[in-house]
């Protein structure tokens, strides 16, 4: 599952919500014009036509093992290209990683067993990020599969990865993709597409259903962040009294006195310390 953390920001009230919440800008993104107007400002050369959801916030996962996978937007237009567009407000060191596994999830739900190959569609993953994923100032930074001894040869995989950085400073983009990215960054702009954005975040905030589901999310992961805590804290402890058993025992000290020990130094109960001491014979 796409760590919530993200999703939802935790001590963010839902009335001061603003389109760089993930959870908030994949609904704004269900308007269809809205999602296929910022689609077209990234992607200009592809002429995109109209798109559609296979689903709305997509989620992916193929056992109960494996990890699972939700997209915020998921759509694919006239010609099958499926695009993921993704809120990143924190640098979690990851992102790139992330591409990869969301590329092959999203390539696994395109064909069955016994299929060609041939039935992968072109897929466009973009990250719109208000940080700088390298460094270097850019907007837009688009990732392809070339070979490496000659960059004019592409794989041709149809595969492409896209970093936006509403913090740059090149002039490398359209005055319309940088109106977009000024407004993720907070800046103010009188572009009529950003305007529309500005209205559909109200409007979307007047959403009583999305409102309760975003709390109910909001108060699943606060537990989820508590529970893993808690799990820490435990394994921290484990971790300290097995510690402390291996270096008593390495002078020769009686159990009996083990126990008193682990008594003192992590305040549990005799009988909780004597099961660890017995459990670690």
């Amino acid at each position: 599952m796409k760590e919530l953390k993200n999703q939802i920001e935790v001590g963010t009230s839902w009335e001061e919500l603003g389109i760089c919440n993930d959870f908030l800008f994949g609904k704004v993104m269900q308007n269809p014009e809205l999602c296929k107007e910022l689609l077209k400002r990234i992607l200009p050369e592809l002429e995109i036509e109209r798109i559609e959801y296979p689903e709305l916030q997509k989620t992916i996962k193929f056992d109960a093992d494996a990890k699972s996978v939700r997209l915020d937007v998921y759509v694919r237009d006239e010609k099958q290209t499926i695009y993921d567009i993704e809120m990143q407000v924190t640098d979690t060191k990851e992102l790139a990683k992330r591409t990869r596994f969301y590329q092959s999830m999203i390539d696994l739900q395109m064909i069955d067993r016994g299929e060609s190959y041939k039935q992968l569609k072109p897929s466009y993953i973009i990250f719109i990020c208000p940080f700088d994923m390298f460094d270097k100032g850019r907007h837009l930074y688009t990732f392809q599969n070339i070979c490496k001894e000659d960059h004019k040869i592409l794989l041709k995989d149809e595969t492409t990865k896209i970093f936006l950085n509403a913090h740059g400073y090149m002039d490398d983009v359209s005055k319309e993709l940088k109106a977009f990215l000024d407004y993720v960054a907070g800046k103010s702009t009188e572009d009529t597409f950003v305007k529309k954005l500005e209205l559909a975040v109200k409007e979307a905030k007047r959403n009583r259903e999305w409102r309760y589901e975003y709390m109910t999310l909001l108060m699943r992961d606060q537990e989820n962040i508590e529970q893993g805590i808690k799990q820490g804290m435990e394994q921290g402890i484990k971790q300290g009294i097995e510690a402390l058993m291996s270096s008593l025992r390495e002078f020769g000290v009686e159990d009996d006195m083990i126990v008193k020990k682990i008594q003192e130094k992590f305040h549990i109960s005799k009988e909780e310390a004597e099961k660890y001491v017995k459990d670690n014979g």
